[in-house]
């Protein structure tokens, strides 16, 4: 998701419900946060393909 896991529950509405979908996608997950520095690679080699 591009919404942050802590928007979730504001964004879905209802916290049983949020918290129930939460629980079933990041069980056994693994967590990445990605940092919003630079430029975007897409944009940087949308040329060369």
């Amino acid at each position: 998701s591009q919404l942050p896991v802590d928007l979730w529950h504001e964004q879905i509405g209802d916290p049983t419900i949020a918290d129930a979908i939460l629980d079933r996608l990041v069980h056994n997950a693994h967590k990445i946060n990605l940092s919003m520095k630079g430029e975007s690679m897409r944009k940087k080699y949308a040329g060369l393909t």
